[in-house]
Order: C-alpha cells, then structure tokens, then sequence
C-alpha cells in the first residue's frame, strides 16, 4: 500500500519541503530508504522500526520502500523520523491516508516512540505556510516556535501513540495557541542596563547615538577601563524594538543554530553577541558540512561587539567584509549555496597600544613600531566599512562621581527612533531602510550639498587622504546628524561633526 508524507529539512535559514512517500508490498522482508540520504537519515529506519515495536505496532515482514523526494536534494538531520513512522503506518492501515494529506510533520523518534525536539522548526513551518500547508504535527518542545506562524495549527505530539490516535479521530489533540503580540512586549524597556549610568563621555555617547539612528559601525579607541566595553552593552537600549516580520527572521536563524529552548519561542529583543577574540572563522562566519549560521548571523538585527579588535585573527576578520556590503552570508558546499542573513550593527572596540596606555607616556611601555604593528593588524578595507571610529578617553573623577549627566536610554531612543522614521519616509520606494545601506547613487540623491559644503568636502578629500569609499561614509554620516537634528538638508555643520567621527582617515588606520 502507498502514502505520502509531508516533511522538510533547512537550507541555509529557509525551509525546504519534502515528501516522504512509502510503499509496503509483498517481497523479501526488507526496508530500503532512498533519496541522496545522509548517514543520519538512513539510521532513520533502524530508529523507526524498534520505536514503532516498541510502541506496540507489529511490522509485517514485506517489502518496505521509503523514498525522500526531491531526489537532487541531500537530506540532512533527525527530524524525518516521525513522518517516516506516519508513513509506515498508513501503508500498514493503522491511520487513514486521508488524515495525513497536506500535513506538515517533524520529530525525532527514541527507541521507546518517544518524540524528541528538533532544530529548525520554525523555518521549516513558515514554509509550508507560504506554500499552503495550514497544519502541522511538531514535537510538544518545538510547538510554541511552530505556532509563531499565524494561521498554521499546530498539533504538538510526544509519542507515536499519540500521534496515531489523534490522526485516527481516538483522541484530538488540542492545537498549540501563543499570543505573539503578547510575547513581541515582554521585551518591554525595563533594560538591565542604561546610558544614565555612564558618567561623562558625551561626545562618545552622540557618536553611539549617531550610529543607532542610521545603524553605521562604530569602532571605539580609548585606554583600557575607559569604559568602551559598557558603551557598547548599552546600545540595543537604544535601538527600536523588533516588528514581528524582523522577530520572525531573528528567530529562524536562532532555530536552525538549535539555540531556541522552552523558555525562548521568540526572540524578542535585538540580539547582542560579543564574541571572544580567540573564536574561528567558520564560528564567525557560519559554516561546517551541513552548514550553520556563525556570530555574525546571530547578530543579525542587532550589534555584533568585538571587544579588543587587533587581538582577533585577521583573516577571521577579513571575512566580514563581504557581510558588512550585503547583510547576508554565502556559503558554498557541493550540495549548494547556502545564505544566511548578516545585518548587524558592528560596534568594536580598541586599546591604543599592546598595553593599553598610550597616550600617557608616563604609564605607556610600548615603542612606536609596536603600536603600528599592533593596529596594522586592522586591515585599511575593513576599517574603510566602520563608518564611525571615535577616541575614548578616561572620565575625569569630578565626572564620574559627579552625578548623572547627559541622556538616558530612553531619551536617545527618541531621538533614533524620530531619525529612523525620516528614514523610513524616505526610502518607502527603495529597496533599503537606512542611512548606512545607502550606495553612492543614493548618496547623490538624497545628500545634495550647496557650493561651500562641495568646497569642504574637497578640502576633507585631498587633507585627510580619503577613499572614495570613506567620502561616501562621511555623507552618510551627515546625512544621518542632519535627520537627528531635524533638518531637511545637508548642511557644512553636519558635514564638519561627521568628519569628527570619521577620524580613522586623520589618523590613516592607526
């Protein structure tokens, strides 16, 4: 007798549908699984018949051909388990093959018909969705994420038996309900953390505020202790909070990493990852055989911190130059390409020196050359991507323990948020959201400079040594103050304060 089963597996954070199809006839007592399988996947049949056994359901000695289809795509991971037992068992006439029919269905099955969580779930329901499956069967750990996608029914299960009797009509299983809106604002603004809490630096706090409203890099320099690192903490206090449509992606890209949990179903706050120095390519990146999103797509929609930037490797620096232009990640692999998204906010930080203490000559042990050769280690084109790099020095003791000075959290997130709407306006007809996805045509669109803000640029061009790719960013940045302050057009004032935070051309990389 023969059934189909609807499945699918993830290729890069997007979800791919496969169908499962089962034949049981009379032959030699034997089970072939075909389709360009996996090592994992064809353990699958020696998982399926003992839990199937174990479950209390007799196998009959035929012949038992599985096939996974589309043939052209490899069939990776654990979650094809279930939907092969749900086949078996309509050839076997235990479930109606009517009761299966466009029905997504994933999980792991233990010896036992236990029904283990899976990864990935998320992106796999939200295609079936798209291609008009309205239900699914998801292990009871994964059904929370499953049920994210509104409109899909989401039947979450924890042993074949239950399975059977729910597709048999012996006992219907209540369908999975989350309140997305519910979860999107615990999120809320009760921030563990706050800009009222740094003390002094106000030029540095306006250069973070500047690049949270246009979403620029920012790279930081300044004596350890100085407090770049607690900066940097506080910068998704800042940012907007996520709409459903960025939650949704985040959260697929934290599915397929496997980093979801039954007390997270949805991410709802802007992602910050600060990895360690010492971290590899491929864990930046993403990679591995079956390829996996890295750092810099986790910290998709929200800041990636590299803290003491010249200590990392550089060719796994290197590696996020392409990111940096696109906001996505290709893959190469023999089965494919596989992309994931790369929309961050780069926010690194910096010593001036091996020891952290120049320019106090006093306390600074390092000679000229290794202070070159230790910020050589930052390559001209990378730092060319950073829009903003700024000097942080030590806080003044009367500051520090001066009281609160400045803007809290929640007053500079008004003032991104108003500049992210000017934005938003701008480029309703074109195909980006801020200031710093600008390209050069864009540039010229929409920063038109008056004849002495030309002469100052050309003035800034031939001084500083700039690139084209540096001039470009010095307008971007303008062009973000100029939202921030409220003015419709770019002025030699923006220009000038831009050119202030885009001194890593003054000081030629060092």
């Amino acid at each position: 007798m023969y059934s189909k089963v609807l499945s699918g597996l993830v290729q890069g954070i997007d979800g791919t549908l496969i169908s499962v199809e089962t034949d049981i006839h009379d032959g030699l007592p034997v089970m072939n699984m075909v389709g360009y399988l996996s090592s994992c996947v064809k353990e699958a049949g020696e998982r399926v018949r003992t839990a199937l056994r174990n479950s209390g359901f007799n196998i009959p000695p035929k012949r038992i051909t599985i096939n996974l289809f589309p043939a052209d795509i490899r069939k990776e991971g654990t979650a094809f388990d279930l939907p092969i037992a749900a086949g078996m068992l309509a050839s076997m006439g235990v479930i109606p093959t009517d009761n299966i029919k466009n029905i997504l269905i994933l999980g792991e099955l233990g010896l036992d018909g236990h029904v283990n969580t899976v990864s990935g779930v998320l992106p796999i329901v939200h295609s079936a969705y798209s291609e008009g499956v309205r239900s699914c069967i998801v292990p009871a750990g994964n059904s929370r994420e499953a049920a994210i996608i509104r409109g899909m029914t989401v039947i979450p299960v924890t042993s074949i038996g239950e399975l059977v009797d729910h597709l048999s009509g012996i006992q219907t299983i209540e369908p999975e309900y989350v309140d997305v809106e519910a979860m999107l604002d615990t999120s809320g603004d009760e921030a563990e953390v706050d800009f009222s809490e740094v003390m002094g630096h106000e030029s540095l706090k306006r250069g973070v505020e500047i690049a949270a409203a246009g979403m620029h890099n920012i790279l930081m320099t300044g004596p350890a202790g100085a407090g770049k690192s607690m900066i940097a903490r506080r910068i998704p206090t800042i940012l907007p909070r996520l709409s459903l449509e960025e939650s949704i992606e985040i959260t697929k890209v934290y599915s397929v990493a496997g980093l979801l949990d039954e007390s997270c179903h949805i991410i709802n706050r802007r992602p910050f990852r600060a990895p360690h120095h010492t971290i590899s390519l491929h864990a930046l990146s993403g990679g591995g055989h079956n390829p996996r999103p890295g750092e810099i797509s986790l910290a998709h929609g929200g800041v990636l911190f590299l803290d003491e930037l010249p200590e990392f490797n550089r060719n796994v620096l290197e590696v996020m130059r392409q990111p940096l232009e696109d906001g996505e990640v290709s893959i190469s692999r023999l089965g494919g390409i596989y992309r994931f998204p790369a929309d961050f906010m780069l926010v690194a930080a910096r010593n001036p020196c091996p020891c952290g203490q120049y320019p106090d000559m006093n306390r600074c042990t390092c000679t000229v050359r290794q202070i070159r050769n230790y910020n050589a280690r930052i390559s001209k084109p990378l730092l060319d991507r950073i829009d903003i790099n700024v000097d942080v020095r030590k806080v003044d003791c009367r500051q520090l323990f001066g009281g609160r000075t400045g803007k809290n959290s929640a007053e500079m997130r008004e003032s991104v948020l108003r500049a992210q709407r000017i934005q938003s306006e701008r480029f309703s007809d074109e195909n980006i959201r801020f200031n710093s996805q600008m390209d050069s045509s864009l540039c010229s669109k929409y920063v038109v400079l008056d004849g002495e803000a030309k002469n100052f640029m050309e003035d800034c061009f031939a001084d500083m040594d700039m690139t084209a790719r540096g001039a470009y960013r010095v307008l971007k940045i303008a062009r973000t103050i100029a939202d921030l302050d409220g003015d419709p057009e770019v002025g030699i004032k923006h220009l000038r304060e831009a050119v202030f935070f885009r001194n890593a051309d003054i000081q030629g990389g060092v």
